[in-house]
This record gives C-alpha cells, sequence and structure tokens, in this order.
C-alpha cells in the first residue's frame, strides 16, 4: 500500500503544482487513496520531496534529488511486491500486476532508464514496454525478474 501511494504521489506533483499537503491529500482521495494529513507528511519526508519557486512565483512540492541506489531500492520492493508475471512477446515485453498497480509500477520502472526501454504504456494492471530489440527484451525480463 506504501509503494504504491508513494508511487501515485509522485505520479501527482508530476501531473499537477501541488502547493499544500491538503492538496494532495485531496489528489490522493480523488485516485481512491485512504491518508490521513500525518500519513502525507511522513511520505513527503519519506519521498524527500521538497518546494520549489515556479516561473510563476509560487511554490510547489517536486522530488527532491535522491541517490539512485534510493531509486532501486523503491523499484525493487513495488516491483516485487505488485508484479505477477512478465512475458516477452518479441521486442514487447508484457508485465501483469496487482489490480490498480500498473501505472504506479509503469512511473517507477520508466525513472530507471533502462537502456532496453523505448517506451511504455499502463493500463489498470498490465504494462506493455516496447524494447529496441527481441534479445534487449530476453536481457530485460531476466533482469525484472531478480526482483520477483
Amino acid at each position: 500500500m506504501k509503494s504504491g501511494r508513494h508511487a501515485k504521489i509522485l505520479d501527482i506533483i508530476s501531473e499537477y503544482r501541488i502547493e499544500t499537503q491538503d492538496e494532495l491529500l485531496k489528489r490522493l482521495k480523488d485516485e481512491g487513496y485512504k491518508a490521513t494529513q500525518a500519513t502525507i507528511s511522513r511520505d513527503i519526508k519519506d519521498l524527500r520531496l521538497v518546494k520549489t519557486l515556479g516561473s510563476d512565483g509560487k511554490y510547489r512540492y517536486t522530488a527532491g534529488s535522491r541517490s539512485s541506489s534510493d531509486i532501486r531500492s523503491n523499484f525493487a520492493a513495488l516491483f516485487s511486491s505488485s508484479v505477477s508475471s512478465i512475458e516477452a512477446a518479441q521486442n514487447i515485453v508484457v508485465i501483469k500486476t496487482l489490480s490498480g498497480m500498473a501505472q504506479a509500477v509503469c512511473a517507477a520502472l520508466d525513472s530507471n532508464n533502462f537502456t532496453a526501454v523505448v517506451g511504455t504504456i499502463a493500463g489498470d494492471d498490465t504494462i506493455f514496454i516496447a524494447c529496441r530489440s527481441a534479445q534487449l527484451a530476453e536481457s530485460l525480463i531476466e533482469e525484472l525478474k531478480k526482483l520477483i
């Protein structure tokens, strides 16, 4: 739950200008997540979100700098707890997740910048990953299966 909520928070702050914890809490509730202000406050600390000044003169939450080991660790935890299967079809990798988790897993996957990946798309419980070649798709699957 926590890792899914964290991924959704990162999605929300990248898509919307979020100025307050109350705004973030409302967006999360709109997305079907149950949380309290105290939970949001801890999530902001855990995710190392910072308020930055935008070009419009208003502050908004953004993801602070994080080490690549933090990103890999969070991705591994989310991936292992959410993914049920991984298969290839030529240069396309198909990942099945728990219901409602595909977009969070896909966003986390995108943040890892895998060189084999050309692009991704996520639904509710399925992710399609276009790879540069069938061989790279197989290599990606091997790497991802180690996380399950």
